[in-house]
């Protein structure tokens, strides 16, 4: 699941179009991505678009792909969303030749072997975990050794056989007695 949340898919509000996806730097959110990348984008996904590309003052939406809801009786490529509030948009006055052309000689088509992809994700992700449950153990450890240590200390410093009470120490028949020697 950790690789599905680190995409994010781009296309044209409510027109046909390509749909892109970004995959996020670990630690970065959908809200962190730079505005150069969505603007290159929104260009890139107009510029796919059939009828996004004839028309000037388009909307490109974009939103975490784990809000995409798809139902059976969908057309293909169409998609809705379990939040709306999770939906960001972005106004493209209209299409910037130049970073098309700049996005289109760094294109590389690849083929990838998306189970393999999510596997080696989720090897990588459980190695952490496991990495992080050790240290959090060593924690623990080393927080418990201090404990017994410093309880050691405590209980070495107080010898029961060298304690004396001095609660009652001598019984007192006469009270006012007491009171006259203690003054």
């Amino acid at each position: 699941m950790a690789l599905l949340t680190q995409l994010q898919q781009f296309h044209v509000d409510k027109l046909s179009s390509a749909h892109v996806y970004v995959r996020l730097q670990p630690g970065q959110t959908w809200l962190d991505i730079p505005e150069a990348v969505v603007h290159d984008c929104a260009q890139l996904v107009k510029a796919n678009s059939i009828e996004g590309n004839k028309k000037n003052g388009i909307t490109v939406i974009y939103t975490p792909w784990d809000n995409l809801k798809k139902t059976p009786g969908m057309e293909t490529g169409q998609v809705t969303f379990h939040n709306n509030k999770k939906v960001k948009r972005v106004f493209v006055e209209k299409r910037i030749n130049e970073v098309v052309n700049r996005l289109n000689k760094t294109k590389v088509e690849r083929f990838p072997d998306l189970l393999q992809e999510k596997v080696q994700r989720e090897k990588m992700d459980r190695l952490k975990a496991r990495e992080g449950e050790f240290a959090e153990k060593e924690r623990a450890r080393v927080l418990a050794e201090e404990k017994r240590r410093s309880e050691k200390e405590i209980n070495d410093m107080f010898d029961p056989s060298l304690m004396k009470s001095n609660y009652r120490d001598t019984e007192v028949e006469d009270i006012n007695a007491a009171e006259e020697d203690f003054m």
